[in-house]
């Protein structure tokens, strides 16, 4: 429900007039109340599944995605919203057919200071992997950058349907030419719909200062404080006993422009981690690193991140100790061919020794154009994951596969105009 009210209201602003004019030649809409690009695509996708509890499942898939993005210097605001429905035909019943992911980001630009407001939420049947709905064999673009932030759900789950939201307000302010103030706070909720996995509320906290060395190195230092509660009826062994875990952080990181396609930036500090239960999960001292690269060819994109540090366990844990690292790349072949490839690997260790994940999940699709609006494209994804978990019977626990192949239309952007 929050999303489908996140999704009219971003729709209500970029509602047209009737008066619009709409130059077919150019895709610009002019006599505008607001100004941006539009775009949106939708698509039908056949996929089959081999391996674990979904071994043999064919469904049927529509879907679509929509973004608007204003880039106003002032008051920039952007909005993403994919969505679908599945439609089983053989094998094993799904545990939902409908999935959703919105983002919404509003921003407000001052002459030396700024504040953001973002939001991201989704609802899925599955631990999201490939694309921006993490429904693999769609048909969404993968691959290409990817964000160095760590995952709610370090942990691949089937058949298990849940609810995520995190919002996040920045500010940040320049105390010089070449140094800026940054604080932010963020608030998130977990929840799985058919008592599958522990319900979780997170918390967090930073405050940090960047400082540009030159034109192409800067040096940051931050302290973030994030807590975890373990809410609702209670999934895992001990939630009710230890209530919440929390991290205090204090990372120092070094970022480098080394030309203007390639990216680089890395950062660790120590971190301490405690409970409302020391007894059950003692207090101890880790380390918090992240490290990310992204390099803009030609013709395509490549990116690398790796992370490492406390999460809030996923559901299945109290607390986790997490290792995530990701890459992907995109490859244009000409106007009419693309191919993108994404990968990942995530190991999740339980704070309290309740047991551990490894798992890894990778992808490929090939997408080509039918002239101008329309495309055909065929993926193959694959997630293998190891588990020591006890009643986790939804933990994905071997090898799945999934083959997708489908049809999509995308018309070209259209450009608002006041």
């Amino acid at each position: 429900m929050a999303i489908l009210l996140l999704a009219a209201s971003a729709a209500s602003r970029a509602q047209v007039v009737p008066a619009a004019i709409v130059p077919a030649s150019t895709g610009e809409w002019s006599g505008l109340p607001v100004s941006g690009a539009l775009h949106y695509d939708v698509r039908y996708s056949q996929t089959a599944q081999f391996g674990g509890s979904q071994d043999g499942q064919q469904m049927s898939y529509i879907s679509g995605d929509a973004s608007y993005a204003n880039t106003g210097k002032r008051l920039p605001f952007s909005m993403q919203y994919g969505a679908g429905y599945g439609l089983v035909w053989a094998g094993p019943p799904s545990a939902g057919n409908v999935f959703q992911h919105l983002t919404l980001s509003q921003g407000i630009v001052g002459r030396t200071w700024n504040l953001s407001v973002n939001d991201d939420a989704s609802y899925s049947f599955q631990t999201p992997t490939t694309g921006f709905s993490g429904v693999p064999g769609i048909g969404e673009p993968i691959g290409g950058p990817v964000t160095p932030t760590l995952p709610d759900q370090t942990i691949l789950t089937v058949n298990t349907r849940s609810i995520d939201n995190f919002t996040t307000l920045g500010f940040g302010h320049k105390l010089d030419s070449a140094t800026t103030l940054n604080l932010s706070g963020a608030s998130g909720q977990m929840l799985y719909l058919d008592n599958d996995g522990q319900n979780m509320d997170t918390y967090m906290a930073s405050a940090g200062v960047t400082r540009r060395l030159n034109a192409r190195n800067s040096f940051s230092s931050q302290y973030s404080f994030s807590r975890f509660n373990y809410v609702g009826s209670v999934q895992v062994a001990n939630a009710a006993q230890i209530g919440y875990s929390q991290a205090n952080t204090v990372q120092f990181s070094l970022s480098r422009q080394w030309n203007p396609h390639l990216a680089t930036s890395a950062s660790a500090g120590p971190q301490w981690i405690s409970s409302s239960n020391s007894a059950i999960l003692p207090s101890s001292t880790g380390i918090s690193a992240n490290a990310s690269a992204s390099e803009t060819f030609r013709y395509g994109t490549a990116s690398l991140m790796y992370s490492h540090g406390t999460t809030g366990g996923s559901g299945y844990m109290l607390g986790a100790e997490s290792d995530i690292a990701m890459a992907g790349f995109t490859r244009s072949f000409g106007k009419n061919l693309n191919v993108g490839v994404t990968g990942s690997y995530m190991r999740t260790a339980g704070l309290e020794n309740s047991g551990a994940t490894s798992g890894e999940y990778g992808g490929a699709q090939v997408t080509r154009m039918l002239g101008r609006y329309f495309n055909v494209f065929a993926s193959y994804t694959a997630a293998d994951q190891s588990s020591s978990l006890l009643n986790a019977p939804n933990v994905l626990n071997g090898l799945w596969q999934t083959i997708g192949f489908g049809i999509g239309y995308s018309p070209r952007e259209i450009r608002l105009k006041k």
